[in-house]
């Protein structure tokens, strides 16, 4: 470090100047790419992603009318069936076009069933969800929705649960 101090004061006054200008520049160069570019780059990713929450919440809220009409006009729900969880489910998911998505099921606990699905059409995926609480209630008791690359498809794990299994 002495030798360090020593070639700074064998400078001349002007370098010496140059010196501490070129290492202030440096010093603020670091602070802006390990502190600040960091910053500035997850404040604009979560502004995307707010961007993104709000238009889904507008889609929601636009299409939430079409689905209070529908269920207003489709008969109460229906007594549950005797037919096992896992093969209503299987059934359903066929009728609605979603048999090919349909990539496991699972029971879970007395009378529930863990189901997953990929590459499903949401839109799809939400008329089956609609259709079985309403003809068979069954209730979602957990969802998660993930988008794909694909615009419409999501990937889908749920935990549907049915009174009485």
């Amino acid at each position: 470090m002495q030798k360090l101090k020593d070639w700074f004061y064998s400078l001349q006054p002007r370098e010496r100047m140059l010196v501490l200008g070129g290492g202030g520049v440096v010093l603020l160069v670091a602070i802006y790419f390990l502190a600040l570019a960091p910053f500035y780059g997850a404040v604009s990713g979560s502004a995307q992603r707010v961007a993104k929450k709000q238009g889904d919440l507008a889609w929601m809220r636009s299409v939430g009318g079409e689905v209070l009409a529908l269920s207003a006009s489709s008969p109460s729900a229906a007594a549950p069936s005797n037919e096992s969880l896992v093969v209503l489910i299987d059934r359903s998911a066929r009728e609605c076009g979603l048999g090919s998505a349909l990539t496991g099921q699972t029971p879970s606990g007395e009378n529930g069933i863990r189901v997953r699905l990929e590459q499903a059409e949401f839109d799809k995926l939400v008329v089956c969800l609609g259709g079985l609480q309403q003809s068979h209630s069954v209730a979602i008791e957990s969802a998660t929705i993930d988008r794909t690359a694909k615009p419409g498809f999501v990937n889908a794990s749920l935990v549907l649960t049915r009174p009485g299994g």
